[in-house]
């Protein structure tokens, strides 16, 4: 993990932070300041990456088909292979931090706490998602469809009881502009200073792929009014989970993009 957050509090010194960049540099990390919520920048920013995975999953997409598409946008492994390899104990733990803090726009999937009832723990003990066998690369384990379809029944989210058809650009921006949308509400609560800092945290913490530049830049190009009416038209269907921020319909409306200071926000005015 090349990245380092350095948690400020309102009685944090500068000199403090500033020694803390330096050790950060010393030993060869990449230091960004962020304030202390839930999952501070990083994982903060990326919970809805697992839990709109989880929506799809549970709205009839294919499991496998969702980690190929996130490996072709440029993520070295999809967001159930992380699970696999993060361990269940750290899915868990995580989904009821997050379930907490944010209850109105979270999904609580069943998923992962039956994969566990079934005897499996990802990669720590070689079944998942995927079959884990020492010296070779991890295969899917379709034994796992029964128990999705066991999810499937429980959660009762597929429109009709039948899955939904979706193109393999919806099942990416399913799972990425929620992602935008939080960085929105990070942005306009001032839990980071700049939109180049959830860049680099986004690159160098979760393995965004560089090459497009980090979150906020990447959603910049892609535009603020698609991903606001996307999430829109998702949340009328699907629920909160896709409801689309207040930075994010002020900045879709006006045309300023989202890497732009975040100055106007009485949020951040008051945190800054």
């Amino acid at each position: 993990m090349p990245l380092l957050e350095i948690v400020r509090t309102e009685k944090t010194s500068a000199q403090v932070i500033l020694d803390l960049i330096t050790v950060g540099k010393t030993i060869k990390k990449v230091p960004v300041v962020v304030g202390n919520c839930t999952g501070f920048a990083v994982n903060r920013t990326f919970f809805p990456y697992d839990q709109g995975a989880q929506i799809l999953v549970n709205l009839g997409v294919d499991v496998f088909r969702i980690d190929r598409l996130i490996c072709s946008f440029g993520l070295p492994v999809g967001p159930f292979q992380l699970q696999d390899v993060a361990g269940y104990g750290v899915a868990v733990a995580a989904g009821k931090e997050f379930a907490s803090a944010f209850p109105d726009r979270t999904f609580q999937s069943p998923l992962v706490e039956l994969l566990i009832k079934s005897g499996r723990n990802g990669k720590n003990n070689g079944r998942g998602y995927y079959v884990y066998q020492k010296g070779s690369k991890p295969q899917p384990d379709f034994s796992v469809l029964p128990i999705v379809e066991e999810s499937r029944r429980l959660t009762k989210i597929m429109p009709g009881g039948k899955p939904i058809s979706v193109t393999d650009q919806d099942i990416v921006e399913m799972i990425f502009f929620p992602v935008v949308n939080e960085a929105c509400r990070v942005l306009d609560e001032g839990v980071v200073v700049r939109a180049s800092d959830l860049d680099v945290a986004s690159v160098r913490g979760m393995s965004f792929p560089s090459y497009r530049g980090g979150i906020i830049f990447w959603a910049d190009l892609v535009g603020a009014n698609h991903i606001y009416t996307s999430l829109k038209k998702w949340s009328e269907a699907y629920g909160n989970f896709y409801k689309p921020a207040r930075f994010l319909e002020e900045r879709a409306t006006t045309g300023v993009p989202l890497s732009a200071p975040a100055s106007t926000s009485s949020a951040s005015r008051s945190r800054l």
